[in-house]
This record gives structure tokens, sequence and C-alpha cells, in this order.
């Protein structure tokens, strides 16, 4: 018979249970862990299974870094489809790269668009006819083949690119600029991928895994960055794990001589959007993309992410504010567009004048003295936003959209673009021009014209007219 003291566990058993609990801590941590880690777009949501996952033998290949077919039995090639698409803004499935030609395959090509709808051979883009038709691709660009040519091409199987990638085949020539890096290319782009996700509300709750990399088919990496380093901010707070690749990345890939099969892709094409009729119409390549289906609520996701990444965590910074904000973004000591000095003075002394009755918040800003986490704080407040026409304007796109919300621009009488106003209109905001003393807005619209003067400055505006819209906008 064991005595009581015998009976009690010794210090190796003890030691043994204390390693088998501690075993099982890490077993279930880990599984927490890897739950967190999900790489959908917002955390808790699940990645879409493309179509050939299902196919795969994941035990023998988890890495799924390559993919075998045969024609006798077996995995068949995956074909290419085209999920949504919308002239220079495309979504494919099962797209196919090799030594530097994109390739699509399939057995029905009378469904693919023509080819100058999908890309172009990339080069910068002019107004010479000779140039206009040297952006037409070729076979060198993009190729529509079948499945038994694929084989032929390809051979017995493709390198797997698992996720969501973004294909930008733009030259350098405006991406280097904040307005069409954020207003034209990101806007297009997630416009055209959150068409998949009709649903998307307010909170920016989105289902759609969060792409996983960029590929700048024409650019190296000292193209794609602006001055102000807005671009490269913007695109690391909406996607902070987003991979890049640039022009000699594209190049090597080319080079290895191997075939590449990209799960789903993204491929956008500014001068492919041009060949669209909405583009003539409007005058933006964004212009193909907006007519696609999407939540009211599209840029959502994006605007919420960065101003996270601003700093603005709590949800009611981010609400409809109270007192209702005016900023003026000012160019007076910038150069180029700039008001009339005097016009500015009034301007300004009309704004305060709405502050000190009304109790209104009024911010006058020169924007590149602000930080760029500052300048997207203040965006995200702002209910009415008003100035020059000029690449401060871009901050509208932060802005939150409400019956109350206001885009202002100010032109030299008879001069109108329409690059912040499509913005505008794009994310649901009342836009108003200005000439002087004369404002119009969505019923009655001026042509695109760029008069004498439009880069001057000395562009008049009434301050008393300007004040008086406001205050029938905040009171509306």
């Amino acid at each position: 018979m064991r005595t009581l003291s015998s009976s009690l566990p010794t210090k190796r058993e003890t030691l043994l249970v204390l390693i088998l609990l501690a075993c099982f801590t890490v077993l279930f941590s880990d599984v927490g862990i890897r739950e967190s880690l999900s790489i959908s777009f917002i955390p808790g949501m699940t990645l879409k299974q493309h179509p050939f996952d299902k196919d795969l033998d994941r035990a023998r290949e988890p890495w799924r870094t390559h993919i075998s077919w045969t024609s006798e039995g077996g995995l068949w090639l995956p074909q290419t489809s085209i999920v949504i698409h919308a002239p220079g803004w495309t979504i494919f499935d099962n797209l196919y790269v090799m030594n530097g030609t994109v390739f699509v395959v399939t057995d029905v090509p009378q469904t693919i668009p023509p080819r100058e709808r999908l890309t172009s051979t990339g080069i910068e883009i002019k107004g010479d006819p000779e140039l206009v038709a040297a952006r037409f691709p070729t076979d060198r660009e993009l190729r529509i083949i079948s499945p038994e040519e694929a084989i032929r091409l390809f051979g017995s199987g493709a390198t797997l690119i698992d996720g969501v990638t973004w294909m930008v085949n733009d030259p350098p020539q405006f991406i280097r600029h904040y307005y069409h890096w954020v207003a034209e290319l990101l806007f297009g782009f997630w416009r055209t991928y959150s068409s998949l996700d009709l649903s998307i509300p307010d909170s920016g709750i989105s289902a759609l895994s969060a792409p996983h990399r960029i590929w700048f088919v024409h650019l190296d990496a000292d193209h794609w960055r602006d001055p102000a380093r807005l671009n490269q901010w913007v695109l690391r707070s909406a996607f902070p794990s987003l991979t890049a690749d640039y022009s000699d990345d594209w190049i090597e890939r080319a080079e290895l001589g191997r075939p590449f099969l990209l799960d789903r892709v993204l491929l956008s094409d500014r001068a492919a959007s041009m060949q669209g009729k909405h583009f003539d119409e409007a005058g933006r390549p964004l212009a193909e993309a907006c007519l696609l289906p999407g939540s009211f609520h599209w840029w959502s996701p994006i605007a919420r992410n960065a101003m996270q990444f601003a700093g603005l965590i709590d949800e009611p910074s981010i609400s409809a504010t109270s007192p209702p904000v005016i900023t003026y973004i000012s160019r007076q000591v910038r150069g180029g567009r700039m008001l009339v000095p005097e016009h500015h003075d009034h301007l300004v002394e009309e704004l305060y004048a709405l502050r000190d009755r009304y109790g209104y918040e009024v911010n006058v800003v020169t924007m590149e003295r602000l930080s760029r986490e500052e300048q997207i704080k203040l965006a995200a407040r702002t209910t009415i936003m008003m100035g020059v026409h000029g690449n401060g304007m871009t901050s509208l796109v932060w802005m939150k959209p409400s019956p109350h919300t206001t885009v202002m621009e100010f032109y030299i009488p008879g001069g109108f673009t329409s690059d912040y106003q499509y913005t505008a209109y794009a994310l649901g905001i009342t836009y108003y021009g200005w000439w002087g003393n004369v404002s119009f807005t969505s019923d009655n619209l001026p042509r695109r014209a760029y008069p004498e003067g439009f880069h001057g400055k000395q562009i008049p505006i009434d301050g008393t007219a300007v004040a008086k819209v406001c205050l029938a906008q905040l009171q509306a």
C-alpha cells in the first residue's frame, strides 16, 4: 500500500502535466492567431473561392505554386473569364502572362471585348493621330487564344499567382500626381472592383478580398509617387498588405519564359478607357467604371481605412459634424492659379462672418502646410469645401457625403474642367462651380474650356454670393 506521501505527484509528473498544458495552450492559441490573420478585406470575412480552387489537391500542393493539366482526363486547363468589364477597367479570372504578353484563354472568343477596350501599348497619351494609332494593342500586348493553343504554348502547366492582382498599364504621364492617382486611377480601380459587392454599407464593411499586389507594367519605383508623398500614403493606408511590382519586375518575369496563371486580375488602362463613349461625354477615364453597378457607399472601405490610418478611429469623429465645417483651400501663397487678392480677402471676411453669426467652424488653409494626416482629418470633418481649381481639391474624396456636403470650385469666367465636379458626383456630393458672382451646378454645367487666364493669378470671386449659397446649403 502507498503512503500518503507516495500518492502525491512527483516533480517529474508535475513537470509533464505542465508541459502538456503548455502544448494545448500553444495549439489553441495558434488556431486563434491563424483565424485573426484573415487576409480578407475586413477581418472576419472569408475569401472568395476562385473557380479552380475546388479542383486543386491541397494536400499535395498546399502552397498553390503550380497547376498542371492534360488534354486526356484529369484537370483541364482553366479558361479565362471576364467577371466584369467597362472600357479600360476589366476584371478577369484565370488570366495568363508569359514573355511579357497577356493571354486570354477561351473557347468562346466572341464573348471577349475588342482588345483596344481592354489594354494598350502603354505609350504616352498625346493627341497626335500617329501616336493615337500607336496606342492600339497588338499580339505583343494581348492575345486571345484557344485552350488547345494554350497547351501548345504553355506546355503541361503554369505557375500560380494567387489572390487579386491590380495590373496598371498606364504610362508614368499622369500617375505621379495626387489627383490623377487617387481621384482617377484608384477611384476607377475601386469603383470597378467594388461592383462585385453591391451591399457595401456606410460602415465600409465588405466581403471583398483585399488586393494582394499591384503591378506597374510601365513604371519604375520612382514614377508613381508624387512630390507630396500622398500617393503612397493613400495606397499604404488603404491596403496595408499590398506589395508592388514595377517595370523591372515585369521584364524580369517575362525573361523567365514561363507561363503564369493569375487567379484574379483587374486590368486598368487609361488609353483603353478612352475608347468608351462615356469618356467622350465626361472627359474622364473614371466615367466608364462609374456606369457599373455599385453601392452608394462604394468608396467607404477606402475612405474608412485612410481615416483610421490618419488617427480617426472613433466613429463619431467621422460622422456628420456639428457645427458644420467650412474649409477654404487657399492657393494665395502657392502661386499658379490664384484669386484676385482683394477678392480672397473679402471671401475670408464673409466666411468668418458666417462663423461669428451661426457658429460654423471655418478653416482657411494652405494644404501643403498641413501634414498628410492633418489633410485627411480636416477633409473628413468638412461639410463645405471650396477653392480655386487645383490639386488641393483632391481632398474632397475624404468628405462624408450627406445632403449638406458640398464642393465649390472657382474659375476664371468662361473656364471649366470636370475633374473635381465628376469626382464629387461619383461620391454623391453636391457641386458648384463659380465665375465671379455666377454659380453653376448639375443642371447648368458649362462645357470644358481653358480660356486665357485659366491658370492665372487674377481669378475673381464674389465672397458675398459664395457665403449666401453656403448658408442655403447648410440650412436646407
